[in-house]
């Protein structure tokens, strides 16, 4: 069978650029889909975090000059190896030389645009690589499979190139101006209709990728089902529901080399699931000191490892969070993100010493102490597209409170005290004291029933969560598209 050649287009890959879920599946998912078989390769911008971390490390290939409506702008083409993965970066400084990822909304439309365009114009001989199959990560690269339609077909090097589109948050879009978008991406008029890239009669990135991509996937199956319906659908479940013959829910994976308590050094005592109770134990209390709380076995230890958003469930935490700290538990908090949900949770850790910590920070290694010394990781997210801190969290024997949404429901079964099954714990509706009463209740069996909590955590480690099966799953579509 002859080698699929799959080419990941992305605005993020960990680790060199990251500010959530997108950047950890396509810094681990093509690694995967390499070991299966298939020749992958990702292409990205050429950030200044990259660029000034990483130069010692790159070829550089070519330029070229990209037009850009009235624009005509030099693009650069550089290549280096990560993890064993060919990793391929545009270069412009005007648009990627910047501290941050993202930045002014309208001024990322333009990037991304410009993105897009010199993505096209790479492949083939340039890149020395040309792709069966693109696949393309939320709204940054959305327009690709419209832009080939629009200038590449039907005739041409492109003209049988298949397009996958990954949603991972529907919420997040990328709409702009009809004139910005008919300028920046020189898109013809048969293109400028709700049948086509118009939403409400606004051009929307995402809408167009799943009007024109070949398959569109998302990172859950749950969270396939839902983007269907209004609640979930973000105004796109009316157009989902007419490409559902084409949507197909894929769960996501972690790497398990990266997050491995056996092996993890950035943890203080490394264990399996042959002595997880020993380990766990010392990396609770140096975590308890680490942090500033009373260093005490018998309090069970929560964690939230999170960006502080409304779609995180922050409002239901903060509901209930002063009965929370009544002293049945202990709570640390590590993210960043909203002003009023920092100073918030500030104000409630500063009346709270000893049980409440928190740390308004990015912070890998921090993380990696805290899924090690926690007892339980709270997720009770309003919607979720798969979530991958569960699933760190059962890992390293941290057992999850998660709310039964998207990802979340597809990976946490929730404990059963007859059968003893079950890998955490779940309630069901966007209410805080039904997850402040299932937090209770996992507390309760920390506290009073060892056995149970002993099989629990046995399960949870046990859990296969890496990249491995769904990566034979991405490999059967890919199979599809090209027969």
């Amino acid at each position: 069978m002859k080698k699929l050649k799959i080419l990941f287009v992305t605005s993020e890959l960990s680790p060199l650029a990251r500010t959530g879920g997108l950047g950890d599946v396509v810094g681990a998912l093509p690694g995967a889909l390499r070991g299966s078989g298939a020749d992958v390769r990702v292409i990205m911008p050429l950030y200044k975090s990259i660029k000034d971390g990483c130069a010692d490390q790159m070829v550089f290939l070519r330029w070229s000059m990209i037009r850009l409506g009235w624009r005509t702008l030099y693009s650069g083409l550089f290549r280096m190896e990560l993890n064993g993965v060919p990793i391929y970066f545009i270069d412009n400084e005007f648009y990627f030389y910047h501290d941050q990822l993202y930045l002014d909304y309208s001024f990322d439309i333009e990037r991304f645009s410009f993105f897009q365009r010199a993505v096209l114009e790479t492949l083939g001989e340039p890149m020395d690589f040309m792709p069966d199959i693109l696949h393309l990560n939320d709204w940054h690269t959305a327009m690709i499979p419209c832009l080939l339609d629009a200038h590449y077909r039907p005739y041409g090097k492109l003209s049988d190139l298949k397009t996958v589109l990954t949603i991972h948050n529907i919420k997040f879009q990328g709409i702009h101006s009809r004139e910005r978008i008919a300028d920046l991406l020189d898109m013809p008029d048969r293109y400028m209709n709700n049948g086509a890239i118009l939403k409400d009669g606004m051009p929307n990135f995402l809408k167009a990728g799943i009007v024109f991509a070949d398959r569109v996937t998302t990172v859950s199956p749950t969270y396939a089902t839902e983007i269907l319906t209004d609640y979930f659908g973000e105004g796109l479940h009316v157009l989902l529901q007419s490409q559902a013959h084409k949507l197909t829910g894929i769960l996501n994976g972690i790497d398990d080399a990266v997050y491995n308590p056996a092996t993890d050094p950035a943890i203080p005592a490394n264990y399996d699931r042959t002595n997880w109770s020993k380990g766990k134990a010392v990396c609770k209390a140096a975590l308890q000191t680490e942090l500033g709380l009373s260093v005490d076995k018998r309090l069970p230890l929560a964690c939230m490892i999170t960006r502080l958003t409304d779609q995180k469930g922050l409002d239901l935490l903060l509901h209930v969070l002063s009965e929370m700290l009544n002293g049945d538990l202990q709570l640390a908090i590590l993210g960043t993100g909203e002003a009023g949900y920092e100073a918030a949770l500030k104000e409630h850790a500063d009346r709270n010493a000893g049980l409440f910590a928190l740390r308004l920070a990015f912070d890998t290694e921090l993380s990696h102490r805290m899924y090690a010394g926690a007892d339980l990781l709270l997720m009770p997210s309003l919607f979720e597209p798969c979530g991958l801190a569960q699933m760190i969290a059962m890992r390293y024997g941290t057992l999850p409170v998660v709310r039964e949404t998207g990802g979340l429901k597809d990976t946490v079964q929730a404990f059963n005290k007859y059968s003893g099954e079950g890998n955490g714990f779940s309630f069901r509706n966007i209410n805080a004291h039904e997850f402040l009463y299932t937090t209770r209740y996992a507390c309760d069996i920390f506290r009073h029933e060892p056995e149970a909590w002993e099989m629990l955590v046995a399960t949870a480690m046990s859990g296969d969560y890496s990249w491995r099966a769904s990566a034979q799953s991405y490999l059967a579509m890919y199979q599809q598209l090209k027969e």
